[in-house]
């Protein structure tokens, strides 16, 4: 895994979790604690806004978040395209 990604594979990002936020919100959540506020969505859902959240925490730079999100270049163009022609906003790249 190339070291400028090992930070983002474990869960530690660089974007500050606001102050207000309480204490059992600011830390990362275990995946058993985050399951159960998915269900009810459809995997579909759930992987559009991960790859949304995705693009916009790497300043809509595609490769980048095609990398952290362990996915191909050609695939998260897909995924973009889709999103577009569906009418959903895509963050632009900076």
């Amino acid at each position: 895994m190339p070291r400028e990604y090992s930070d983002l594979y474990l869960g530690m990002d660089c974007v500050p979790m606001p102050a207000e936020m309480p204490l059992s919100v600011s830390r990362n959540p275990s995946p058993h604690e985050i399951v159960p506020m998915l269900i009810g969505l459809t995997v579909e859902e759930i992987e559009r806004e991960l790859v949304l959240q995705t693009l916009a925490h790497c300043h809509g730079n595609r490769t980048h978040a095609a990398r952290v999100l362990g996915l191909s270049v050609r695939t998260m163009r897909n995924k973009v395209r889709q999103y577009a022609t569906d009418g959903i906003d895509i963050p632009a790249p900076n």
